[in-house]
């Protein structure tokens, strides 16, 4: 993404940004919202689980947003995915056996070495930040009592995994200042991530930042130390390129709907009640809806497209359907298609409203939840939309789970508040042209 959008995204969040000062990354994309395979590919391996080997809360490979971080002393950037999903940040080290030297256009791979930064030290196990991961299930010891005993971690993906120590080094970041004003300061703080000596994965960064609700997440480790609340918020452009912003902290806007967490569930689960379209609620068995641990909805920014339960995609593709009398959906090579004239694109489709516990609402336009696959045989004259709604009986254990992508709430600001327990959803209006 151009400098001058990036900037103008952080222009953005500094004017409707809250009293206090909020750390903030910008979000970048590794691969571009144009085909239903590619990204459906990334989706299904995020979600495969491997039999026989330890998980610790990071099922498959988070998702196509990145970020650049500067780690050490003196400090060094590093790419590493954002994944809402995990709790764990990771980068591949000097020491690691076996990495990749370079993603897959041939450019080099960054690595972290403690060695050369004055302000690294190691983490053991008698360490609290230890305990409170191996609590969540995110770290590995022999002995929690020794004190010289290094604390570890293995993580499991779909056909990789990746392992190592933690470390704790200083993070440097931008601050948005907040008041309205769009000064930008650097600040920094201490913060325990890992130190990966094994790795293998097609994961075309450096390393992970996870942003979960659990330890060690970056989010629970700023705010303990005053640095931020215990809150995120980030706002996702919708081209195809992506981008957008995170920011460590709540966003304060006029109109702002927001829906309770579910404080029993790891993910950021919500209640969704129904979805309409144009106004019409769909005929869905509210029981399919209900939060459990089997089964209800959760947001995911490292998912790119959005999975319907079983019971809830047909009513959904069919009111869809129904909505479009001249036009009709077709099936091309597994994927649920329309082809529309190019003049028009979004303008004949409906929108849908999602709705949630505590009259919270999402609304999504059919630029939310298509993907233009091309030209038809016409050429320029038609467009081919394919609906990025998929079913998710395709991904492995989710067969009644309804997971919401990032793909649906591009364009909205969308803050997570773990200490309050809720969601907020805010339609960006002022990165519609972005």
């Amino acid at each position: 993404m151009a400098v001058a959008v990036l900037m103008a995204i952080i222009g953005a969040a500094a004017a409707v940004a809250a009293a206090a000062p909020a750390p903030a990354l910008m979000l970048r994309r590794s691969a571009p919202l144009k085909e239903l395979k590619p990204l459906r590919k990334l989706d299904s391996a995020r979600f495969t689980k491997r039999s026989g080997v330890p998980e610790f809360g990071l099922l498959g490979l988070p998702g196509v947003y990145y970020t650049n971080v500067r780690l050490g002393s003196p400090s060094k950037q590093y790419s590493l995915q954002v994944d809402t999903g995990s709790d764990l940040m990771w980068v591949s080290c000097s020491s690691c056996t076996g990495c990749p030297a370079t993603d897959d256009d041939g450019i080099p791979f960054d690595f972290y070495s403690p060695n050369s930064s004055s302000t690294s030290s190691n983490i053991s196990c008698a360490d609290d930040r230890c305990r409170d991961a191996i609590k969540e299930g995110h770290s590995v010891c022999r002995s929690s009592n020794s004190p010289t005993n290094q604390c570890g971690y293995e993580v499991a993906y779909a056909g990789a995994a990746t392992s190592g120590y933690y470390v704790s080094d200083t993070i440097h970041f931008d601050t948005v200042m907040g008041n309205g004003s769009e000064q930008v300061a650097s600040s920094s703080a201490s913060v325990l991530f890992g130190c990966s000596i094994s790795r293998s994965s097609y994961l075309q960064t450096d390393g992970i930042v996870g942003f979960g609700k659990n330890a060690p997440s970056v989010v629970l480790q700023l705010n303990s130390q005053g640095v931020s609340p215990k809150s995120f918020s980030h706002c996702l452009t919708s081209s195809e390129d992506g981008g957008g912003i995170l920011v460590l902290g709540e966003i304060a806007e006029q109109g702002l709907e927001f829906t309770p967490l579910v404080s029993s569930q790891p993910r950021y689960n919500l209640n969704m009640e129904g979805i309409s379209v144009n106004g019409e609620n769909i005929q869905i068995n509210p029981s399919l809806f209900t939060t459990s641990n089997t089964q209800g909805t959760f947001v995911d920014s490292g998912t790119s497209l959005s999975y319907l339960a079983d019971g809830i995609f047909d009513p959904v593709i069919n009111a869809i359907d129904n909505a479009t009398p001249e036009l009709r959906v077709f099936d091309q090579d597994g994927e649920l298609c329309f082809i529309v004239p190019s003049r028009s694109k979004f303008s004949l489709l409906p929108n849908l409203t999602l709705h949630f516990e505590g009259g919270g609402q999402m609304r999504v336009g059919p630029e939310n939840y298509l993907l233009r696959k091309g030209a038809s045989s016409k050429g320029e004259k038609e467009d081919v939309l394919c609906i990025g709604f998929l079913r998710s009986k395709d991904l492995d254990g989710y067969q009644h789970i309804t997971i919401l992508g990032e793909t649906i709430y591009s364009r909205y600001n969308l803050q997570v508040n773990s200490i309050l327990g809720r969601v907020i959803m805010n339609f960006d209006s002022m990165l519609l042209n972005r």
